[in-house]
């Protein structure tokens, strides 16, 4: 599946996007991800689809951030352009979880292991030197710092870690549930119907998620709350989430208390 995100008339970004969906070692590295994460740990999907979305998240938030004046920290302390900044958040997106094909644990690390080669590679001739190692120098923090707890340095990066936290759908998180475990992981993940970004009135971003039971709180609580509250973009972030319909949707028939262990599902 090609990766489709609108480049408007960033002519880097263009090319960007041209080598992604030649490069057969990054496509590889998504699909070795994704059997990391759904095949043997039972988690969410972390493959190309997940890419797709957290991608166009993240250039979209920049994007109505950029209709807000917020300044990014590329062209804050290296005087350079937005475009280059979307340059940075597309390519940190692609790059994020690449290191989940070595390992679920300390996926983050791994990741910075096997991006640094591949972004420089792929920004081989769209920049010189020694604007090509600024730019590797922030896609690599962006992709450190989505993990929740890593201060974000930048507002790329802030963006990339919300972005992250925003591929919430049912239709995105119903392995575990379909695998018959009931926890308030897989629960919470099948309430939330949909996600929406949108130019706010008293905020530059406005998400909105739609629910079919108050179960979803958790998602929107455990998951995104705390991304959110630790990027650098938090100010300029306002969240609702309501729940559609009269009544709430029933989710679960029956529930009984297991002494056998059960994981964590839902990873973001």
């Amino acid at each position: 599946m090609p990766l489709n995100v609108p480049s408007r008339h960033n002519e880097k970004l263009s090319q960007l996007l041209a080598r992604i969906n030649e490069d057969l070692e990054l496509q590889q590295l998504w699909k070795c991800a994704n059997i990391t994460a759904v095949d043997r740990a039972g988690i969410s999907d972390h493959g190309e689809v997940h890419i797709q979305i957290v991608a166009n998240a993240a250039l979209k938030m920049l994007r109505l951030l950029a209709d807000a004046d917020v300044e990014t920290g590329v062209v804050k302390d290296y005087s350079l352009t937005y475009e280059d900044a979307e340059v940075i958040v597309v390519l940190a997106a692609c790059l994020h979880d690449v290191g989940m094909a070595v390992h679920r644990d300390n996926h983050e690390q791994y990741s910075l292991m096997l991006a640094a080669p591949k972004a420089r590679e792929l920004l081989t001739n769209l920049y010189e030197e020694p604007e090509r190692t600024i730019m590797v120098s922030e896609v690599l923090h962006a992709v450190i710092a989505h993990r929740w707890d890593v201060h974000c340095n930048t507002i790329e990066a802030g963006i990339l870690k919300v972005a992250d936290a925003l591929d919430l759908t049912q239709g995105r998180s119903r392995i575990p549930f379909e695998a018959g475990l009931t926890n308030i992981h897989s629960v919470s993940a099948m309430a939330i119907d949909s996600v929406a970004l949108e130019k706010g009135e008293t905020a530059p971003i406005r998400i909105v998620i739609t629910m079919s039971n108050s179960a979803g709180i958790f998602q929107v609580d455990e998951l995104l709350k705390r991304k959110l509250k630790n990027s650098s973009i938090a100010p300029y972030v306002r969240v609702v989430a309501r729940i559609e319909g009269e009544t709430e949707k029933r989710l679960v028939e029956f529930y009984s208390i297991s002494q056998e262990p059960q994981r964590e599902e839902v990873v973001i």
